[in-house]
């Protein structure tokens, strides 16, 4: 009775891989490269726009995540970011605006529970670790740094 049922496994596996959609891999990742390329040229547009108005490239790059963390996270409330993770996959959840994303979407899911139960406490499950993690590598570093170099 074992050999059936493996037999029976063995036959039902081929019956599923079967039956399972092909993934149209090379599509996938020509997506994903043209989306996160798009997110791309969109921040390089945006740090060029504050060089242009007067910061030296250094000064613009903090301003310019700031800018795209906060459209992806408008975007997340608007619905539409979905829409660019649906087509463009991978491309569209890696670059940073894809953290706000993920940042924003569990607190726009609870936003009928409230600003303070729903939106707050669902907006810190992703951003929360990340931030703890940052805040506790960076104090580490700059010990260490102190340490090093006598320079705080």
């Amino acid at each position: 009775m074992h050999q059936e049922d493996s037999d029976q496994a063995k036959a039902y596996q081929q019956l599923v891989k079967s039956n399972q959609p092909k993934k149209p891999i090379v599509k996938n990742v020509l997506l994903a490269f043209l989306y996160g390329g798009m997110i791309s040229l969109v921040g390089q547009g945006i740090q060029v726009a504050f060089i242009v108005g007067g910061m030296s490239k250094e000064d613009a790059t903090s301003p310019t995540t700031v800018v795209l963390i906060g459209l992806g996270a408008l975007l997340t409330g608007l619905g539409w970011y979905d829409q660019l993770t649906k087509h463009g996959g991978m491309g569209a959840t890696l670059p940073i605006t894809g953290f706000a994303n993920a940042m924003v979407a569990p607190a726009m899911e609870f936003r009928r529970e409230g600003l303070v139960m729903g939106v707050g406490v669902k907006l810190f499950t992703v951003a929360g670790p990340v931030l703890v993690y940052g805040l506790s590598a960076a104090f580490v570093v700059g010990v260490v740094r102190y340490l090093v170099t006598g320079v705080a």
